[in-house]
């Protein structure tokens, strides 16, 4: 009964972890997404510093 259900676990855990990682593969490289990815690595480089405006 053990073996029956930890092939289940692993079996289950490796698909469960390949369309987590599908899907979030799939959401960064959305086109619709790649607008808000560009704004998000340019933030270091723009002006404005924790001393803005002091």
């Amino acid at each position: 009964m053990y073996e029956i259900l930890a092939s289940f676990a692993q079996t289950g855990g490796l698909i469960y972890f390949v369309v987590m990682f599908l899907g979030a593969l799939t959401y960064a490289l959305w086109p619709r997404n790649q607008e808000t990815f560009d704004a998000a690595a340019r933030m270091p480089l723009e002006d404005g510093g924790p001393d803005n405006g002091q």
